[in-house]
């Protein structure tokens, strides 16, 4: 693993060169915060499955990232996982994101593992494994994560086709209003605070 801080381009010109055709898409974004706007910067790269853990591994390569989260979404025809990653902290004003999006037809969602090289990843894995119905390779703790275990099988709630949640397990607690049978709580007198003196605003015309 190399200290050498890169700019987002650096990055992006990494993964070109190392797989090629694997690597699909690179956007960079910029945005900017705060009072003296500084800039932040987000790498989206897009790849071929059949590279997610050497992508991984050349992210570490560069500097051991900080992983957020892996996200994902059915588009329709296919599921696709976002893995996000921080990179270069501890270097003020050099940290970007970095976040590879694959995409799974729905015909093979099959997925490798990154929890040999990220440990933490198994969770938000699992989540994935129950929530999309994508089935993660070698994955070393397959268990539900947050269904419990009497919830059906493949039925997973994120996706929006037919193995998505049906009408039936929908419960539409918005439409139940407040029941009529019950007292409104009574609303409680607000207290309030007084500011010390020299916190106090001025009042109009004082000096």
């Amino acid at each position: 693993m190399t200290e050498k801080v890169l700019s987002p381009e650096q990055v992006a010109q990494v993964f070109r060169e190392k797989f090629g055709a694997a690597v699909t898409d690179i956007r960079i974004t910029e945005r900017r915060e705060g009072a003296k706007k500084n800039p932040n910067f987000n790498i989206w790269i897009d790849i071929d499955r059949s590279i997610l853990t050497s992508a991984v591994a050349t992210l570490i390569d560069m500097h051991f990232p900080h992983f957020s989260v892996i996200s994902g979404m059915d588009t329709g025809e296919a599921v696709r996982l976002i893995y996000h990653f921080t990179v270069f902290y501890g270097h003020p004003g050099s940290e970007c994101t970095v976040s590879f999006s694959v995409t799974l037809p729905k015909n093979d969602l099959t997925v490798p593992t990154i929890s040999g090289l990220i440990p933490g990843a198994v969770f938000s894995e699992r989540e994935k494994q129950e929530f999309l119905g994508v089935r993660v390779t070698d994955i070393p703790d397959g268990r539900r994560l947050f269904l419990p275990e009497d919830f059906p099988e493949g039925v997973y709630p994120w996706r929006k086709d037919e193995t998505g949640l049906p009408d039936g397990m929908i419960k539409e607690l918005w439409r139940s209003k407040r029941p009529t049978d019950r007292p409104v709580p009574p609303a409680g007198e607000k207290e309030l605070c007084e500011l010390p003196a020299e916190d106090a605003p001025e009042k109009e015309g004082s000096s």
